[in-house]
């Protein structure tokens, strides 16, 4: 704690202040001196930044309470200083308006990139300390309220203030780098713009919600999507967040100043009684002297001394006392407030508790409802339960009785069966013996199916024989009766009974065997059956497993070889044949369209694939095609960057890389069954539509022109130029009027001279436009033969192009020559500017005549007046450089230094400048000229790709060199 009190203890005194209101009429001299004052802060603050970033880190180590709070508020400081330090221009504010903010930039793309940079970084801090004072309270309670939320809520106001104009100039200079520089360039700003525009827009809702800023500051809302900043239209439907601060009301803080006002005037008034008092026992204080007792007796004098200094100690006694009361009440009057405070606090919070109890009061009888319904349920479910539970016993128990019924019924059974044995055992078991054998033999005589017909049958066939046997009690009763009364009839026949029963005895021993013969036969079989089924199966599936395994390999070669097609394609950019050989972007695009519809019938083969494994022949084709058109597109690729300019070969290079790399991770997924599902072309499409983008980019420029509109399109072109050079003519007309009526001396006599030259010009160049109609027309009659003129522009389409191309430079330099010469007049443009367009207009039409006369017979009249009115268009160019020169001379003369008044150390200093100045323009002539060398190369690149200069002696084609490498 002592090393943190000297750290606060090391800025003696509180950063220099700003302010920012100026006086009515101040002028020039109060704009300077707060310019002054404003820089003279920053120098001031600056000496301390190494103490706030020492004081930074102190407070970072405070993990709890107000150390991050101070730490990450020292930081923003610290950053606003640095921005400010880079960015003079911009005020404490940071309120710009949009020329400001131009001029900022100094209309530099590069300054512009860096300045957004920084904004964001700025930004950022001003977001990290939104997040960390939210993250450091409460929000389950009314925090607003209290001390402690306000104390961190408060520096959050100027928060507010500074992002909305961050968040706003952001925008516009994202919209203008958009406008200057590619889209792939300006990723990284927009990614980082799309993050701080959510976090801004959450801290903006969340900071709108608490009473505390409710009554001091109006915070804005930021609009539900981000700007589209590929869409430059939509600059215009950006609004600039407006944050309004209410007047404010009176502050708390100016209560106790009235108190203690108030007890001020008490005091004085008790003050004022004592002393009215005081006159009353000893006299009016008008007298002269009343307390001069020099006059008086000596014990007398004593007696009032000591009266007076009675009196004086209880006059200090009655002050300390109500000094003390004065104390006491000031210290009531803020104990009752900070209690007012906290039982107001309390207050909110017994409410939002209140609201809480009364929702989860809501919620538990909904539940209990809930709960009550379902009880309800429970209860109709356990009742169906326990009828169920009593129908099953009942049913457990009477199917008991019948179990017991069933099997006394047996054990009577059995008993008959063994009373009866020894009666019914000779007939019965030869009865038995006949019929066993019957069935035997006719069991024997069926098919193995009819076997397992007849175990289907067996219960049904043992009630049967339950019957039989009833039957066959019964009249075995009767014949025991009858046995029992040729019993004695029967002792005679027993030896013959007894030789037939052996006889039978051994018949059926005999059949018992064939029987058991039988039945290992058919255990036998079955085993064998069992046997061959098993066999079959285990056969099928090797057969299946076979068959998967060579689909398999037969994709995995598939796949091999139409990774090696594409591998080949990429190692062929390398090749030294395809150096002499040239592609052509509508080939490039044919290809690229051709191998995005087989990607698409690639997706649908695998889907098949998944869904049937056993048919793969479509999923076959569709690899090895895709294989064979990826190859085609990359070579034809590489082959097409040998005519582009460098920046586009450079990316459709490295986009065709890309896609042969991306398409060899897509054929990858062929390679396991578990990951093919997996496959995804989102990445191969992505590459095939930057390729196309590219392409497009280096298409000719007219190719998207049908030819049969060529011939119209001159026609307009030509209409569209004239009309041009009329309006020009009409405006100088009129700017002349105007400088006319408004001008005098050297100023008018310029003006109407270099007007008066342009206008000669305009007429110069309307003559030529005829000439150069009357020609063509007469091209066109003697070039078509039987077809119509739009046939033959479309046939020399090239030509038409060249004159389309001429009539728009013609056009153009016209329309740019008036708004110059408007500028001169007015005397806001230069003389350059004037002399440049005027040449630039002659070089258009010497373009034009170019154009005209290429397939113009020498000897046409017309081609001679064209030529004639080309002479007359320079010679008018001549005497437009000539007036604007001469007007610049005699301008420069009216406007020559006065060395009358100059000392020679003004002189000397004024060399000095000159010579700073003319180095410094040395200087900047070298850099536009070297400037201007560039533009004109990339002019000529661009203007001999757009139209077509080299098809005349193009290279051989990508399937000529294949063919002579073969």
């Amino acid at each position: 704690m002592d090393r943190m009190a000297s750290s606060m203890k090391q800025v003696p005194n509180p950063l220099p202040k700003v302010l920012s209101r100026r006086g009515v009429g101040a002028g020039m001299e109060a704009a300077e001196r707060e310019s002054f004052e404003r820089t003279q802060v920053l120098k001031d603050s600056l000496r301390y930044k190494n103490e706030l970033s020492d004081m930074s880190r102190m407070w970072g180590h405070l993990s709890e309470g107000y150390g991050q709070l101070c730490s990450t508020y020292l930081t923003l400081l610290r950053t606003k200083m640095e921005y400010h330090t880079k960015n003079p221009r911009f005020p404490g504010n940071l309120q710009m308006s949009d020329r400001q903010l131009d001029e900022a930039g100094e209309s530099d793309v590069n300054n512009f990139f860096q300045l957004t940079v920084e904004m964001f970084d700025y930004l950022e801090c001003e977001l990290n300390l939104f997040q960390t004072v939210f993250n450091s309270l409460d929000m389950s309670r009314s925090v607003s309220v209290t001390t402690a939320g306000q104390c961190r809520l408060a520096p959050l106001i100027q928060v507010i203030l500074d992002c909305s104009h961050l968040y706003d100039y952001t925008v516009k200079l994202l919209f203008k780098l958009h406008s200057c520089l590619p889209a792939d360039t300006l990723q990284g700003h927009r990614d980082r713009f799309m993050e701080q525009f959510t976090k801004l827009k959450d801290l903006f809702y969340r900071s709108s919600n608490l009473q505390y800023f409710k009554r001091l500051i109006q915070i804005p809302q930021l609009p539900e999507n981000p700007p589209n900043f590929l869409r430059a239209s939509a600059l215009s439907e950006h609004i600039s967040p407006v944050v309004v601060i209410p007047a404010e009301a009176s502050s708390p803080d100016s209560e106790p100043v009235s108190e203690k006002d108030d007890l001020m005037d008490m005091d004085a008034s008790q003050q004022n009684s004592f002393d009215s008092k005081f006159d009353d026992i000893f006299g009016s204080s008008s007298s002269s002297d009343p307390f001069n007792f020099n006059s008086q007796n000596g014990v007398n004098k004593d007696e009032k001394d000591h009266l007076i200094d009675q009196l004086y100690k209880e006059i200090s006694g009655l002050k300390a006392q109500l000094e003390n009361m004065k104390t006491e009440s000031q210290r009531a009057v803020l104990q009752l407030k900070g209690r007012v405070s906290e039982l107001e606090a309390e207050l909110a919070e017994q409410q939002h508790l209140r609201q809480q109890a009364a929702d989860e009061s809501e919620f538990l009888r909904a539940e209990l409802d809930e709960l009550k319904k379902k009880r309800e349920d429970t209860e109709k479910a356990q009742r169906s339960l326990t009828e169920i539970e009593r129908k099953a016993q009942a049913n457990e128990q009477r199917y008991s009785r019948l179990k017991e019924k069933y099997s006394e019924l047996v054990q009577n059974h059995a008993d008959l069966l063994r009373k009866n044995a020894e009666v019914t055992k000779q007939v019965s078991v030869a009865r038995q013996a006949q019929v066993d054998l019957e069935r035997e033999k006719k069991e024997l005589e069926d098919s193995f199916q009819r076997i397992s017909d007849q175990a289907q049958r067996k219960t049904q066939e043992q009630t049967e024989v339950l019957e039989s046997l009833k039957q066959e009690l019964a009249t075995s009763k009767q014949e025991l009766q009858i046995v029992q009364g040729s019993l004695e009839t029967s002792a005679q026949s027993e030896a013959k009974w007894t030789a037939q029963i052996a006889e039978l005895e051994k018949e059926r021993g005999s059949l018992v065997n064939a029987v058991a013969r039988q039945e290992e036969q058919l255990s036998a079989l079955q085993e064998q059956l069992e046997y061959t089924q098993l066999k079959l199966s285990s056969t099928q599936e090797s057969i299946c497993q076979l068959a998967k395994d060579q689909r398999k390999i037969l994709l995995a070669e598939s796949r091999r070889a139409a990774e090696q097609v594409v591998q080949e394609a990429l190692r062929q950019f390398e090749e030294p044949t395809l150096f002499s050989c040239a592609g052509s972007a509508d080939h490039l695009l044919c290809k690229v369209r051709s191998v995005s519809s087989c990607i698409e019938q690639l997706e649908q083969c695998w889907s098949q694939y998944l869904a049937c494994p056993e048919d793969i022949s479509g999923l076959l084709h569709a690899v090895t095609l895709l294989a064979h058109l990826t190859s085609d597109t990359i070579v034809h690729g590489s082959t097409t960057c040998l005519r582009a300019p460098p920046e586009p070969a450079d990316s459709l290079t490295e986009a065709c890389k890309q896609y042969g790399r991306e398409t060899l991770i897509y054929l990858g997924f062929l390679e396991e069954e578990g990951i093919l599902e997996k496959a995804d072309s989102t990445a191969v499409r992505s590459c095939l539509t930057r390729i196309t983008a590219i392409g497009e980019e280096l298409l000719p420029r007219g190719l998207d022109i049908k030819q049969e509109e060529l011939g119209d399109l001159v026609d307009k072109e030509l209409a569209a130029t004239s009309a041009a050079i009329e309006t020009a003519t009409a405006r100088i007309e009129e700017m002349l009027s105007k400088s006319r009526a408004g001008d005098t001396g050297v100023k008018l006599e310029v003006n109407e001279r270099i007007l008066g030259s342009c206008t000669s010009l305009m007429q110069a160049i309307q003559v030529l436009i005829v000439a150069s109609k009357e020609l063509q027309r007469e091209i066109v009659e003697s070039g078509r033969g039987t077809a119509s003129p739009k046939e033959f522009y479309a046939k020399n389409s090239r030509w038409t192009e060249g004159l389309i191309s001429a009539s728009k430079a013609v056009g153009w330099g016209a329309t740019v020559m008036v708004d110059a010469a408007d500028l001169v007049v007015q005397g806001r443009g230069k003389f350059e500017e004037l002399m440049v367009c005027s040449r630039e207009i002659a070089a258009s039409t010497a373009q034009l005549v170019a154009a005209s006369k290429v397939k113009a017979d020498k000897d046409s009249p017309n081609l001679a007046q064209l030529q004639q009115a080309s002479r007359g268009v320079n010679q008018a160019t001549a005497a437009v450089v000539a007036s604007t020169v001469s007007g610049k001379l005699q301008i420069e003369d009216t406007d020559s230094m006065d060395f009358s008044s100059m000392t020679l150390t003004q002189i000397k200093r004024q060399e000095m400048d000159s010579q700073v100045r003319v180095l410094e323009l040395e200087n900047e002539l070298q850099k536009e000229r070297q400037k201007l060398g560039e533009l004109r190369k990339k002019h000529y690149e661009l203007a001999g790709v757009a139209e077509g200069w080299e098809e005349e002696a193009s290279p051989p084609t990508l399937q000529e060199a294949v063919t002579e490498k073969e």
